[in-house]
């Protein structure tokens, strides 16, 4: 009877456990349900990098944010981070391993080479690629499941050029460009829209980013006797260009991108930076009430304003974004699969988001907003005008 008993006591022990090891195995998945997950392709590391984590700090304040007040209908919203160190390269290992490691249906990215590089992959495996803060024109047509949610070249650098055509009143420009995917394609944009507004672009020169002696080419530039000139590069080498443009006694006021409303082109360019025209494509303070509030988050947590603080209100409003296309498919009974997150985006169309306000995506995968241009006097950045 004992040993009877005894194997009875065994088989009900090894029933326990198997059923303790089954419901062990199934909690990770019920909690894996519970959490909503994306991707976050941005560089870490590299050149880019004092960019790419303020972006990143500015996403995952977000997702903290909407944690804090419930997530997705009670689900937690987590950001899952990858280095693309922008580069190409890089970034298609980091969207692969989003994709098929861990399994997410929706990607944010940024840096137009790195865009155009992992689209194929998003349109491959059918996920949804939100472009934020690349601006080549070409991204809006990189494919089905490859979208803007940040306006393109031709939306900040055509207010440019016609500001300094209609506003400005000046008709000989020069454009300098960085050899990259953003600044070949903006160059383009930019001389002609100055030239359909009546202007004349006398000298049109491209230059290696890597570079550090611009000689050569300010000369040649000089010579052509610009008016004024639009710069569009990076923010490692726009001050370089300023600066020994200002040592070759070139006193023409210069333009440029959102790229470089950076507390680090008056560091770097000095006294050479004033006068200097930038872009914003996010609304200020007292534009957007919820945009001081932000600012003095940025000083108190890291005791200074963001690199690039427009992008990072994209970047926060990334979270906000991908949080509403989760809220369409759950609210709709759906499997949160790349292509319904991309049906979910089509649907809602329009989102109403914290930090950049209204966000409507077109039929062509565009973006538009007003852009807000200022100017550099004193060493500080003073609001200008706003163009429409």
């Amino acid at each position: 009877m004992r040993s009877t008993a005894n194997r009875r006591a065994l088989l009900r022990g090894i029933a326990a456990a198997a059923v303790t090891a089954a419901l062990g195995s199934a909690l990770p998945a019920t909690a894996q349900q519970q959490t909503l997950k994306f991707g976050l392709a941005m560089p870490l590391t590299g050149s880019q990098s004092s960019y790419g984590k303020d972006q990143i700090k500015a996403t995952e304040w977000a997702v903290d944010d909407i944690n804090k007040k419930g997530g997705v209908n009670g689900k937690k919203l987590e950001v899952i981070v990858l280095d693309t160190q922008a580069d190409p390269t890089v970034g298609i290992n980091a969207v692969n391993r989003l994709i098929n490691v861990d399994k997410v249906p929706v990607f944010v990215t940024a840096w137009s080479a790195v865009v155009k590089a992992v689209a194929p992959i998003a349109n491959r495996e059918k996920v949804l690629e939100l472009s934020i803060g690349a601006n080549a024109p070409e991204i809006s047509k990189l494919g089905d499941y490859v979208f803007t949610a940040f306006p393109l070249a031709d939306v900040d650098v055509s207010a440019l050029a016609n500001y300094t055509s209609k506003s400005l009143k000046h008709k000989r420009a020069a454009v300098l460009y960085a050899n990259n995917d953003s600044g070949v394609e903006a160059a383009k944009v930019y001389r002609s829209v100055f030239e359909k507004a009546g202007g004349r672009v006398v000298a049109y020169e491209t230059y290696d980013p890597k570079a550090t002696d611009f000689t050569g080419m300010l000369l040649k530039v000089r010579t052509a006797n610009p008016e004024f000139i639009h710069l569009h590069g990076l923010v490692a080498d726009m001050p370089i260009v300023i600066s020994q443009m200002r040592q070759l006694g070139m006193k023409q006021r210069v333009s440029t991108y959102a790229g470089g409303y950076n507390p680090q082109m008056i560091e770097r360019a000095g006294a050479g930076a004033e006068g200097l025209i930038v872009t914003s494509l996010a609304p200020n303070e007292k534009q957007n009430p919820n945009v001081g509030p932000y600012i003095e988050r940025w000083k108190k947590a890291e005791n200074r304003i963001p690199n690039g603080l427009p992008y990072t209100q994209y970047l926060y409003d990334a979270a906000y974004l991908v949080a509403a296309l989760y809220e369409y498919v759950e609210k709709n009974k759906l499997p949160a699969t790349g292509e319904n997150m991309r049906k979910a985006l089509l649907a809602v169309k329009t989102f109403d988001l914290p930090m950049t306000g209204k966000l409507t995506v077109n039929d062509d995968h565009t973006v538009r907003k007003p852009v807000n241009l200022l100017t550099v006097k004193g060493g500080q950045f003073v609001p200008m005008a706003t163009v429409e």
